[in-house]
């Protein structure tokens, strides 16, 4: 039986666990949705390391890692609702609809190793992390979800979220849109 333990990331290896978990998470989830030649060329293991650590650093967003003995098997990052323009790997980087989210809760990214999904390692993190918020001060909680992620729309309804009919538009280069739909739940 492998004993489970929560890490607060705070470390290189931590956040180089983090973005290795993001990497394989994308390459497995995003198939057919992200431009190849996107992924091909932006999806690396190491891609998110300098992002969770300025992330730790300014005290933006937490990171919060979940192990399996000494295994690192799911990662989370949560904070206060974005309110800045992030870069989804384009030149412009892509506004959020989030005025209306300013005092929310947010589940910025979550991604189980795809080799540990359907053992429950997800859903214990992410009540965690959604624990965590509420006592942060936050009422509601809100994440963004691929359209086409069935898999994940079905988790995010088993955790009381819902579609509140809101999305952003991601666009990837040169000429694909992803459209993430905003998941809500009061805390």
């Amino acid at each position: 039986m492998s004993t489970l333990r929560l890490v607060d990331a705070c470390t290189g290896e931590h956040f180089a666990a983090m973005s290795l978990i993001h990497a394989m998470g994308w390459r497995d989830t995003y198939v057919g949705y992200v431009p190849a030649d996107y992924m091909a060329r932006e999806i690396t293991d190491d891609r998110w390391v300098r992002f969770f650590q300025e992330d730790y650093d300014t005290g933006r967003c937490h990171g919060l890692l979940l192990y399996s003995d000494d295994t690192p098997v799911a990662c989370i990052n949560y904070g206060p609702a974005r309110m800045e323009n992030y870069n989804a790997g384009t030149s412009a980087g892509t506004g959020l609809p989030n005025e209306a989210y300013r005092d929310w809760g947010e589940i910025i990214s979550f991604y189980t190793h795809p080799d540990h999904r359907g053992k429950g390692y997800g859903g214990l993190l992410f009540e965690e992390a959604l624990s965590r918020l509420k006592r942060a001060g936050h009422q509601n909680a809100f994440v963004f979800v691929l359209r086409e992620n069935a898999g994940a729309r079905r988790f995010y309804e088993a955790h009381g979220f819902r579609w509140d009919g809101t999305h952003a538009d991601i666009p990837f280069p040169p000429d694909t849109i992803c459209v993430d739909l905003r998941y809500t739940r009061a805390l």
